[in-house]
């Protein structure tokens, strides 16, 4: 029996065999068995809705090649990293676009936006609602930046198409909003010459006038007590009509 346990002594303190590391032993340190890392995600479907990668020369092209860390997946130009890498680029020139498409909303963090070279006729308000990293934009020359020239430091055309930088904060500016804050609430961009009003802690609801928490416990506390009520006078009342001959 003693022999027994000094094999097991033994056989627990020998170096594990090697693994195809050169005779080293011991665990793999790139993780068990070598396995390969998370798999990469797979782009936004507005990347793909224009065949290919983005355009040489184009403005999300040399945006891209610029920029340390990015690469091209599709139409677009992400952020090169382990995890889900954030949308910088969108090149969507070329691609026959009579409106913008719905999936546009996907790209809400890019940076840098081509729409040029489509047959566009409108922008509606609100198109970009969302985009407040949105610092170069290409429109066709025939469309005006989204929300107007006072919405950017700097609006130039050059040759068919108008490129629009440097999106301003609508809250910084010395004129009057068109739609003025509540009192209990902040002004925040959200968009291209669009805002959004943020109620400041503690207060919350309907132009921000409710304050504090809401009560959840006492909402909570009624409303069982109500059904209660209720359950029991239906269950009274069916027992009277069950007794009735």
């Amino acid at each position: 029996m003693g022999a027994f346990f000094i094999l097991i002594l033994l056989l627990w303190l020998l170096p594990l065999p090697a693994s195809g590391d050169g005779g080293r032993g011991g665990l793999d340190p790139g993780g068990c068995l070598g396995a390969p890392g998370p798999p990469r995600p797979p782009p936004p479907p507005v990347c793909g809705l224009c065949p290919g990668p983005p355009r040489n020369g184009s403005l999300v092209s040399r945006f891209c090649e610029s920029r340390a860390g990015a690469e091209t997946d599709g139409r677009c130009c992400r952020e090169r990293g382990p995890g889900l890498e954030r949308l910088l680029g969108l090149d969507l020139s070329s691609c026959s676009l009579r409106s913008l498409p719905p999936a546009l909303a996907q790209a809400a963090a890019v940076v840098v936006l081509d729409l040029t070279e489509n047959p566009l006729t409108l922008l509606p308000n609100g198109s970009f609602l969302g985009f407040t990293r949105l610092q170069r934009l290409a429109v066709p020359l025939a469309l005006e930046c989204p929300g107007g020239s006072g919405a950017w430091d700097e609006v130039t055309t050059l040759g068919s198409s108008r490129l629009c930088q440097g999106q301003r904060n609508p809250c910084n500016g010395s004129g009057e909003l068109a739609w003025p804050c509540p009192e209990n609430a902040a002004c925040a961009p959200a968009g291209p010459g669009l805002i959004q009003c943020l109620c400041n802690s503690p207060f919350h609801g309907y132009k921000c006038l409710r304050q504090g928490m809401f009560p959840v416990l006492l909402f909570c506390g009624i409303l069982g007590a109500v059904t209660l009520s209720l359950s029991l006078l239906l269950w009274g009342t069916q027992r009277r009509k069950a007794k009735t001959p």
